[in-house]
């Protein structure tokens, strides 16, 4: 199984990135793991919003080729860790693509990629800052296949 994660911009806080590390660290015990840094767009103002998120949404595109696309989103699916174990493991049967997750930057993701998305995602109903959703979906990554694997984890 082959795994990607995309996400705009460097994580800057250094306890995520520290935590972001330590996660891939054990994900690459099991699995095959790249985690891509794109360039973030710069500004923050309201009527910028959608030139950002496009700018973004053009950088992360270009990892995106021959892949299942899962895309992070507050209104997508919900699952437990279990049954995000499950459909991993079937879809690396299912689609033999690069898995790959997209984490928005603090706007989110541009609706383009969420259309073109093969699947979309919800960690969970309450919002996360961008940076603090990468380690999430890390830790649920590791878990996932931890539990393909048969591993114990911790509950």
């Amino acid at each position: 199984m082959r795994i990607k994660v995309v996400w705009p911009g460097k994580t800057k806080d250094l306890n995520i990135r520290e935590l972001q590390e330590y996660y891939l660290k054990h994900i690459n015990r099991l699995g095959r793991c790249e985690l891509v840094e794109t360039k973030a767009a710069k500004g923050i103002h309201e009527r910028y919003s959608k030139k950002i998120l496009n700018f973004e949404a053009e950088e992360l595109e270009r990892y995106l080729e021959d892949s299942y696309i899962i895309c992070l989103f507050h209104k997508g699916n919900e699952m437990s860790s279990e049954e995000m174990a499950v459909f991993m493991e079937n879809k690396s049967v299912q689609v033999p693509r690069t898995m790959t997750f997209v984490v928005g930057g603090f706007l989110g993701v541009a609706d383009r990629l969420l259309k073109r998305a093969d699947y979309l995602l919800s960690l969970s109903r309450m919002t996360f800052s961008h940076e603090l959703t990468r380690v999430i979906l890390l830790e649920q990554i590791y878990r996932s296949l931890s539990i393909i694997k048969g591993k114990k984890f911790a509950k």
